[in-house]
């Protein structure tokens, strides 16, 4: 549950900064530089991100990360997942706290 909780962030902030550098990614999300390169292969490997690489580039981005339609449908999956799991935290909660009324 943790990996896709991990997935799911890299999903999101894939989509919404794909020039992020692998070094950003990690410090946007407070992972570690390995942990990014382990995530991404993975996704890369699983056809959810494809890396472009732009090395000749003058602006030297060196690679844009882009979600495939199975990226962005794994991402909605675990967005899904991720709400349901808080509703249901959200209800057990509210329990509790009548409970101890």
């Amino acid at each position: 549950m943790e990996k896709d909780q991990d997935y799911l962030n890299l999903l999101r902030k894939i989509n919404s900064q794909p020039n992020s550098s692998q070094r950003m990614l990690a410090n946007d999300l407070g992972y570690s530089l390995g942990k990014i390169n382990y995530l991404l292969n993975a996704l890369k490997l699983k056809g959810m991100v494809k890396i472009k690489n732009f090395r000749m580039n003058q602006n030297k981005i060196n690679y844009i990360y882009v979600l495939t339609p199975k990226g962005i449908s794994k991402k909605t999956r675990l967005t899904l997942n991720f709400m349901k799991r808080k509703m249901q935290e959200y209800e057990e909660l509210k329990k509790e706290i009548s409970k101890n009324k």
